[in-house]
């Protein structure tokens, strides 16, 4: 029974503790941001192309989330700057996609 205890416990910790110093926004339940990737060079941006992936169960990832993917679907030659957006509900289901701005 106290190794039961202990065995819960740790994984009640490790549950609890997971992704406290993460370098993005994550929320435990839903997590949907946007957030700046990279600028890359000064001007307007006149197209916008768009590559997605998705996970499910954190176990599967399928897609092409690949910053040569955004730019040949909004047949971008030049990138101004590159936006990340990402939609999890409680890592069940994930989706996510880049967005490449440019000429």
């Amino acid at each position: 029974m106290l190794k039961t205890v202990k065995v819960i416990g740790i994984a009640a910790a490790a549950f609890l503790l997971q992704g406290c110093a993460t370098s993005v926004p994550v929320g435990g339940i839903l997590t949907d941001v946007q957030l700046p990737v990279s600028v890359t060079s000064n001007g307007n941006a006149t197209k916008v192309g768009v590559a997605h992936c998705e996970s499910f169960l954190g176990l599967l990832a399928t897609g092409d989330c690949s910053i040569e993917a955004a730019k040949k679907q909004g047949g971008i030659t030049e990138v101004t700057h590159i936006d990340w957006k990402a939609n999890n509900i409680l890592g069940v289901i994930g989706k996510y996609e880049l967005q490449v701005h440019g000429r």
